[in-house]
């Protein structure tokens, strides 16, 4: 019989580099013993080290899943996922298998074990324990886990605390974080944590954002176990809030507001959509769009984008949104569409410090991807919310001519941002009497890869430009 010996640190590697060993080696499960390094050796068990050899491939869904499974607090986890890696070998398509009762097992641990981890992630509770003055603050929690989560979980702790030092304190595994760099040991008992004055400020945000009309005891259990009560500060308030709930939520009944009839909400909700003109003056402007909620964008741009120009230009031009480097730096056409802007201007006789630069919306929208910020399209709803700005800037500019560079621009302007091929390069009157230019925004010109097509529609962009200029020398 081999016996296998895992560490209570470093468990995942570990069993991986065995069954390796083992299945290189072709030894069958039933000739395995697995256990942790602090159990005794049985009397027919041996440990000795089995050479790795070969080339050993799995799919990567059974990697993923064995990478949970091994934290599980089943003493079999290890045993199954090896008699399972053997079943593999010679079935690959075996993880395809939505019948397998073995399969089955394992993805049920799997689950178990990362609904350990979201609980640990939401009821770790930190009470700091540094002192004042140092060059960072340290932190510590004690926690008692379902399973062996908290080594796969630190790194959470690490990305979401990276500016603090601290300690998560289990009875099988503590995870320290100091000076940004993880550090597992051993288990410990229970230590006399200080009181956190913190906790007070917590509990009262606690009983303020509890709603009594919405209690339903069983699924707020279900979602915080009563285990994890005894360490959770504001758990000292739930019995005095779920008693006191009925009577809260009856007086919570009789202080509400009278509700319009159906028909009325929507004819407020319809005047607040054809309300579209800023009523500030000139030089409140800048001021109001810096400080703009009126959607969702606000809130992960780092900042509103003000155009800018003189206020007397006859020619405006109108991108699409700001870029990544636009919103860092609170300027339009300053990325590397804004340089190959500058570059088609200067071609064009256009004289950016002329005329008025601005974008259809004021805030940037991105998706994160690691620390890269990607770019998103403005939906039609932002953009309208965004024209109540646009037509405040037309108003106060008063051009004589308006270049819109790009979908979003043309959508914000006419209300249609289709059909750019067909209608750009031609002068077409606006109500305000000041006329209109589609062309091209220098972002798609980028994204062009064939180098024939990205020459032609350059080409385009550059007659647009050229056109914008001279209709706005005529008519200023």
């Amino acid at each position: 019989m081999h016996r296998i010996s895992l560490p209570a640190i470093g468990t995942a590697q570990a069993w991986r580099d065995a069954a390796r060993r083992l299945l290189s080696a072709a030894v069958p499960p039933p000739d395995v013993v697995w256990a942790d390094d602090t159990t005794p050796a049985g009397l027919f068990e041996t440990a000795e080290p089995i050479a790795w050899s070969g080339v050993l491939k799995v799919p990567r869904s059974f990697v993923a899943l064995a990478n949970s499974v091994v934290w599980h607090k089943d003493s079999t986890r290890f045993d199954r996922l090896y008699h399972f890696l053997w079943r593999l070998r010679e079935t690959p398509h075996l993880m395809t298998d939505q019948g397998d009762a073995d399969l089955a097992v394992l993805r049920r641990m799997a689950k178990n074990v990362h609904r350990c981890q979201h609980k640990m992630k939401a009821f770790v509770r930190f009470r700091e324990i540094g002192e004042v003055g140092d060059a960072r603050r340290s932190f510590a929690a004690w926690f008692e886990p379902t399973h062996h989560t908290v080594e796969p979980t630190a790194p959470f702790f690490a990305r979401r605390f990276a500016d603090m030092d601290w300690r998560i304190i289990t009875p099988d595994v503590t995870a320290s974080f100091v000076k940004g760099e993880i550090i597992l040991s051993e288990g410990q008992s229970k230590p006399p944590l200080p009181d956190d004055a913190n906790e007070r400020l917590w509990i009262t945000y606690f009983r303020n954002i509890f709603n009594p009309a919405r209690l339903k005891v069983k699924a707020m259990q279900s979602e915080m176990p009563r285990k994890y009560w005894k360490n959770m500060p504001e758990a000292a308030a739930i019995p005095e809030l779920i008693a006191s709930a009925p009577v809260r939520a009856r007086q919570m009944r009789l202080a509400a507001p009278s509700i319009p009839p159906v028909r009325a909400r929507k004819v407020q909700a319809h005047f607040a959509t054809l309300e579209t003109s800023w009523a500030g003056t000139s030089g409140d402007l800048a001021a109001s769009i810096a400080v703009c909620t009126r959607c969702d964008l606000h809130g992960k741009a780092t900042q509103a984008v003000l155009g800018e120009g003189p206020r007397d230009a006859a020619l405006m031009i109108v991108g699409e949104q700001p870029g990544d480097q636009e919103d860092l730096q609170g300027r339009p056409f300053v990325g590397p569409a804004g340089r190959l802007f500058d570059q088609l201007a200067s071609q064009s006789g256009v004289e950016r410090d002329r005329a008025y630069v601005t974008n259809a919306v004021k805030h940037f929208k991105f998706r994160a991807q690691g620390r890269r910020r990607l770019h998103r399209r403005p939906n039609s709803s932002e953009v309208m919310h965004c024209k109540w700005w646009l037509d405040a800037e037309r108003a106060a500019v008063r051009p004589r001519v308006i270049l819109a560079m790009g979908s979003t621009a043309a959508l914000a302007i006419t209300g249609n941002g289709k059909d750019m091929t067909r209608r750009r390069g031609v002068a077409q009157p606006l109500e305000d009497g000041s006329q209109l230019i589609l062309t091209f925004h220098p972002s798609y010109l980028l994204r062009l890869r064939d180098p024939a097509q990205r020459e032609a529609a350059t080409g385009d962009v550059r007659h647009d430009m050229a056109l914008a200029h001279r209709l706005s020398r005529q008519l200023a």
